[in-house]
């Protein structure tokens, strides 16, 4: 006969320890949207586009819309790339349909 048998039996159990690793999932980079300044823009126009998109009551849109109109650039909230990227798009949009060159960027956090 040839091969070694390891016995399984009450005499001789066989004994260990089970582990699950679970991997480490990394949090996803953050992106900031910003909102740049113009002069040509309206700034209830950039009010709305805040509370629509960025969910902001019309205080802080008020706010930040002063941020921007003061500095040159505001940030309008940090978020996935994804989901930057989507709001990005969505204040551009607006923006073309009103004819408005109200422009929006993301950067890493």
């Amino acid at each position: 006969m040839g091969g070694t048998k390891r016995p399984n039996n009450e005499d001789n159990p066989v004994t260990g320890v089970v582990t699950k690793t679970r991997p480490r999932t990394k949090k996803p980079a953050l992106y900031k949207v910003l909102m740049l300044n113009d002069d040509y823009t309206p700034m209830e126009f950039v009010v709305h586009a805040l509370q629509r998109f960025f969910g902001k009551n019309h205080e802080e849109a008020v706010r930040i819309m002063l941020h921007v109109h003061q500095r040159g650039v505001g940030i309008c909230g940090v978020y996935t790339y994804e989901v930057a990227e989507t709001k990005v798009n969505q204040v551009m949009d607006l923006a073309r349909q009103h004819q408005h060159p109200l422009q929006c960027t993301i950067e890493k956090e």
